[in-house]
């Protein structure tokens, strides 16, 4: 019988597209800064867990339009364990500046939240 997953780590990340209105590019770049300040030594060192391929990631996005989010690119990001993600409406758009050598037609900067969860089987 195998137990319910625990969580050992939630990581908050926030992600930008300036230009663009990108929900997706603002997406990964959250899950960047979720996962850029996490060392999971804790794993390895502590529950010697024998591969991070085992850990189960899931990823929550909060999104201007959750549904253009490309849930397969925020989750290739993350370079470990089995991942699923989910886009819920959240974020924010702000009033931003049309720079059509970056970005025809937009003038919304997008925001994107991320939650990071790394859970292990005890």
């Amino acid at each position: 019988m195998h137990s319910k997953p625990k969580r050992f780590i939630v990581e908050i990340g926030t992600g930008i597209d300036i230009h663009g209105e990108d929900v997706t590019r603002a997406a990964c770049r959250a899950v960047k800064d979720a996962v850029s300040r996490s060392c999971l030594c804790g794993l390895v060192e502590i529950l010697e867990v024998p591969s991070l391929d085992e850990v189960q990631v899931d990823i929550l996005v909060a999104a201007p339009d959750p549904e253009r989010v490309d849930l397969e690119r925020v989750k290739a990001e993350v370079p470990i364990g089995r991942k699923a993600a989910r886009a819920v409406a959240g974020g924010m758009k702000a009033q931003g500046l049309c720079v059509p050598q970056f970005a025809p037609q937009c003038d919304q900067i997008v925001v994107v939240n991320v939650a990071v969860t790394v859970s292990v089987n005890p």
